[in-house]
């Protein structure tokens, strides 16, 4: 299948410029036509056979560039599905200028979280994928209320925290790679505090079990963490109540913080406080792949047989799971 994408810009309502603006990649399956606005432009129309093509919005790491997931990005439109990518420069913090996936800290505050949302750039990437749906390559096209979130580290806590039916409606699952919910003690939690999830919808959570950048953190939460991936493992148990046997948790072994993310900057963000990889990062790139891959197609897009290939790939018998941890990287799995 060919994969095109488009560029598109939007505006945050709220912050001040000139960290106003979001820039977006948005990427599509297309089918050549032809054309002569084809050729001498470069716009490949989509392909209409796929619509109406559900949604994926991919969060960002703090510090890390957006096109360090275009490769998933890309896997994903190969399966039909449009996906969105973006770079937001801004405060991401009061005084410090980065790479943000778009966090309004001040709704984790206790007493304020779970009464609003924290994805502080999603409105203005709904807006814009609305306009996309009323003019252009992919008019008439996409599915906007099947809305998938999706992101990477802080970016994949947008992602889960904003799951949430009440607050965005057109939402309808969430996925994320070294992610939680614990809370910042500086902010006036106990150390430990686990912060609770909607609960709503679809997960799939998945983590490292090389992730230093986690392991090193802990301070943050006033934590010494038993494992690297204690408070990813604490999340699925503590955060959720589940019973619906659509929320998983994928363990992988070997892989760490950045290990989702290529190419990789070791120029920027926390990378130096991360463990080395015991696994080959193609290799936990291409089960995380996978494992999105199906948990949409069962979950969101209902096709079949994807529930029976999602559950054989991840809820298999010990046996089974002993061979693929040591061929493959999956170190452990929960369903509820």
């Amino acid at each position: 299948m060919m994969v095109r994408a488009l560029f598109q810009a939007a505006n945050v309502e709220g912050v001040n410029p000139p960290y106003d603006t979001l820039h977006l990649k948005v990427f599509y399956p297309a089918h050549l036509s032809g054309s002569d606005r084809e050729q001498d432009m470069g716009e490949v129309p989509a392909d209409p056979q796929l619509a109406p093509f559900a949604i994926v919005i991919l969060f960002n790491g703090v510090n890390c560039a957006a096109d360090g997931y275009q490769w998933l990005a890309v896997k994903l439109a190969e399966r039909g599905l449009v996906v969105v990518i973006f770079t937001w420069v801004a405060e991401n913090l009061p005084g410090v200028v980065a790479l943000t996936p778009g966090v309004d800290i001040h709704k984790w505050f206790p007493g304020v979280y779970g009464t609003a949302p924290t994805a502080s750039a999603l409105p203005a990437l709904l807006a814009k994928l609305e306009a996309l749906q009323a003019n252009g390559t992919l008019a008439g096209l996409l599915d906007l209320q099947r809305i998938i979130l999706g992101g990477h580290s802080a970016g994949g806590r947008v992602a889960i925290e904003n799951a949430n039916p009440e607050f965005f409606p057109q939402v309808v699952a969430s996925f994320a790679y070294a992610a939680h919910s614990a809370a910042p003690v500086q902010i006036g939690y106990d150390a430990g505090t686990i912060l609770p999830l909607p609960d709503a919808l679809p997960l799939l959570l998945m983590g490292g079990t090389c992730d230093g950048v986690i392991a090193n953190s802990g301070d943050r939460y006033g934590m010494v963490w038993e494992t690297p991936i204690t408070p990813v493992l604490r999340t699925f148990r503590e955060a959720i109540a589940g019973g619906r046997g659509d929320s998983y948790l994928v363990l992988l072994e070997g892989a760490n913080h950045f290990s989702v993310v290529d190419p990789f900057d070791a120029t920027t963000g926390r990378a130096f406080l991360d463990f080395a990889a015991a696994q080959p990062a193609e290799q936990t790139r291409s089960v995380v792949a996978e494992a999105v891959c199906l948990f949409i197609d069962a979950h969101v897009r209902h096709q079949t047989g994807a529930m029976e290939a999602l559950h054989q790939r991840l809820t298999s018998d010990d046996v089974a799971i002993s061979a693929r941890r040591n061929s493959e990287g999956i170190a452990s799995f929960e369903r509820k």
